[in-house]
């Protein structure tokens, strides 16, 4: 390969600045994703332990168990609960799962992992939490506990991106409910 003039086109050192720009982005890795059509979240990446995708049939629903939960779900070989975030966080309208696929991401702190099941995936995202990042301003009460704060993505329309807290997500009361 040395000196082979096909193996170094010189394009390389076109292309250092975009990969250095590529090797230090700004802030931490996150996951946004819609819990309603109009409602975007994102978690930290570090608290997430996969995101899947499965047919509405792979979840098992069990009796008598609380409505925010779809059922359960094997995920490699480990049972997990599967629940509606939406619905934890207090939205009217639960999950449409009549479509091929339904969004899940597991969660896990210590030995307790969650799957919650989303609208859509949007994808992984840099933010930066020391510049943009602020307490929420007019989260609904039944979300609240769960937030840590939100980045205001455009002022004038008053889009915000909230970040939730998955230990407080995996450790609430309200799963006993």
């Amino acid at each position: 390969m040395v000196g082979n003039p096909d193996f170094l086109t010189g394009k390389g050192q076109d292309q250092a600045a975009e990969f250095q720009e590529l090797e230090s982005p700004e802030g931490e890795l996150h996951l946004r994703f819609y819990i309603t059509p109009t409602t975007e979240l994102a978690l930290p990446a570090i608290g997430i332990r996969e995101v899947i995708e499965q047919p509405p049939d792979r979840i098992t629903p069990i009796p008598n168990a609380s409505p925010l939960l779809l059922g359960t779900l094997n995920f490699r070989g480990r049972v997990i609960w599967v629940a509606d975030l939406g619905q934890f966080l207090g939205e009217s309208t639960s999950l449409n799962t009549d479509r091929p696929e339904i969004p899940v991401i597991a969660i896990e702190d210590q030995d307790t992992m969650l799957g919650l099941a989303v609208d859509q995936i949007v994808g992984m995202d840099w933010l930066d939490v020391e510049t943009g990042f602020q307490m929420p301003n007019n989260a609904p009460d039944s979300m609240a506990p769960f937030l840590r704060g939100e980045w205001v993505l455009d002022s004038q329309n008053n889009k915000t991106l909230q970040l939730l807290d998955q230990v407080a997500i995996l450790r609430s009361a309200r799963w006993a409910a």
